[in-house]
């Protein structure tokens, strides 16, 4: 039984009535409505890099391979076999009688296109550390293409199995990236058939799928709505409005438990505060190390876990999740001490504290709770919560001192899709330690494991011992959904709703 007190508030704020029995509509009708909380900026999957986009770009679409989520092995999608030449040289043979959700049929030309394309620096592709390590892509036949590395890459096939999805050329070429940001057009399991105020999308189930590794979908439509206001969320669910909705809180999940089926699973995703220990933003506090471990023994990271983040989420150390590869948990660890944080914030000169920017675009109550921790030894904060893409703007600008974010890694299990995104003198770099980017850069591309492992490992003791982070928690996610719904998270944090049925 749904707590009462919660859904009445709900009910209240939102004035809607729960009709019992309403969220079974869902199965009726075949249509399976689903809630996110951010409004896409656009359907372009190499012109987002928000989660959301992820997902809807995962059903639209289709990569050359497939991870499978149990074996953890690659297996073909749009390519049916694969084969390494050299270390920087892939063949691929490609999977035939497949088309386009707007009849075109896919062949070689459409993989040479899209990632020669997606991998020309101009192409403005949002997270160039997905692409960065393409050379180029040849025709090798109809059916086949090659692909040349720049430098030895082993975490490729991570990539070719999942961000890098597979474009239409032709109609690229008539419409380019803006097109495909408002009328997206894949191979994948579900097409893009109605768009509504730029909030709610449609999706059909693809008749002409080629099955492949992600199978055919059950369900025959999926309507995906943006509602920012979780209380909305909450209401459209109790109402029958929506499904299924995800990201909520502890004791909210609690409370709908018995009405709904709730799951809290583990994700790779991290949180973290980066600091401009570089002074991109200009002279700043944050330039001394002191100051910025300081911040570390400041944060009481696990009564933040313990009391708000909850869950599967625990307390990390590091600048990556800790099953990534590489991802060396021997470094140094700052332990919740304010008394130590005081004494190294007068060692760097603020005995009467200081007054730092702070700019967040997501968990505003965890940001208040650090913002909390920080008074406490006498760091106040000009508080700033933007939405996403602006401060996503603002920060590879350089402008934003401190920032708490929330990292992903495009769902791959690699230390190269973090640690190197933050670390390698890319536009999100805020220490710029060129001995870091070295090795960092050294990892990425040797085909050696332990040399990978021995290069990570020292750039990520330099982080630490630096303080260029403050490494928070990982997250789970709270996934709520109608009882007639069959839905299985991964620990990716890609939802796969074309995997999903009806009881």
């Amino acid at each position: 039984m749904i707590n009462k007190d919660l859904g009445a508030a709900i009910l209240a704020a939102v004035g809607v009535t729960f009709a019992g029995g309403s969220a079974l509509a869902g199965k009726a009708d075949d249509t399976v409505t689903v809630a996110f909380p951010r409004q896409l900026e656009t359907l372009d999957a190499y012109g987002a890099t928000a989660r959301e986009a992820i997902i809807l770009a995962r059903h639209i679409w289709d990569s050359l391979l497939y991870r499978d989520q149990q074996s953890g092995e690659y297996v073909g999608n749009l390519a049916t076999g694969y084969e390494w030449v050299d270390s920087l040289t892939i063949d691929f043979t490609l999977r035939e009688n497949v088309t386009f959700h707007n009849g075109e049929p896919f062949d070689a030309d459409d993989v040479v296109h899209t990632l020669n394309w997606a991998s020309n620096p101009e192409s403005g592709v949002q997270s160039q550390g997905n692409v960065n390590w393409i050379e180029n892509v040849e025709k090798t036949g109809s059916y086949s293409v090659r692909l040349h590395l720049k430098r030895p890459f082993p975490a490729a096939l991570e990539y070719l199995s999942g961000p890098l999805v597979i474009y239409p050329n032709e109609y690229f070429e008539k419409v380019g990236a803006r097109g495909m940001g408002t009328d997206p057009v894949g191979t994948g399991p579900y097409r893009l058939e109605e768009t509504r105020d730029g909030t709610t999308y449609v999706l059909k189930a693809n008749e002409n799928y080629h099955g492949g590794p992600k199978g055919n979908p059950s369900i025959g439509t999926i309507v995906w709505r943006t509602i920012p206001d979780q209380s909305t969320q909450f209401a459209e669910l109790l109402s029958g409005g929506v499904d299924w909705i995800w990201q909520v809180p502890p004791e909210q999940s609690k409370a709908l438990t018995g009405r709904f089926q709730v799951v809290d699973a583990q994700t790779m995703r991290i949180g973290f505060l980066n600091l401009d220990a570089a002074g991109r933003s200009g002279k700043n506090p944050l330039v001394d190390k002191r100051v910025r471990q300081a911040l570390n023994h400041a944060i009481n990271r696990q009564g933040i876990v313990d009391a708000l983040v909850q869950g599967a989420a625990q307390v990390v150390h590091t600048a990556c999740f800790p099953t990534q590869f590489g991802c060396d948990q021997d470094v140094t660890v700052y332990d919740y001490d304010p008394e130590r944080a005081r004494e190294l914030l007068a060692e760097a000169g603020y005995p009467d504290g200081l007054t730092l920017p702070f700019y967040a675009y997501r968990d505003r109550v965890f940001a208040e709770a650090i913002i909390g921790d920080l008074r406490a030894v006498g760091i106040e904060v000009d508080f700033s919560f933007l939405n996403y893409a602006a401060l996503r703007d603002r920060s590879q600008a350089g402008e934003v001192p401190m920032q708490l974010l929330a990292w992903g890694s495009y769902s791959v299990n690699d230390v190269s899709a973090v640690t190197s995104h933050y670390f390698r003198q890319g536009s999100d770099d805020y220490a710029r330690d060129a001995t870091v980017a070295g090795l960092l850069e050294s990892g990425d591309s040797s085909i050696d494991p332990d040399q990978r492992r021995s290069d990570y490992s020292r750039a990520l003791k330099i982080i630490a011992e630096e303080a260029y982070w403050v490494p928070l928690w990982s997250y789970s996610t709270n996934y709520v959904f109608t009882e007639e719904l069959n839905f299985t998270p991964n620990e990716d944090e890609v939802t796969r709703f074309y995997a999903a049925s009806w009881k």
